[in-house]
């Protein structure tokens, strides 16, 4: 599948950004923590708004799996 979808970092500092997503779960349980990423991949998935890139995030997540 060919899209746009950006897989190069965005973020001014990846490494923050990968501390606040750790931060998330911290305290959690297994169940709240797979709760928590349900729900801010919802919010994120409709932030992008488009069917096209959710459809090629989940293939190139799902080819590491």
């Amino acid at each position: 599948m060919t899209g746009s979808l950006s897989t190069a970092s965005n973020f001014n500092d990846p490494d923050a950004a990968f501390r606040i997503l750790v931060e998330a779960h911290r305290g959690l349980s297994v169940e709240e923590s797979a709760a928590l990423n349900a729900r801010l991949l919802l919010l994120l998935a409709n932030h992008i708004g488009d069917e096209n890139l959710l459809a090629e995030a989940i293939e190139l997540a799902k080819a590491d799996v």
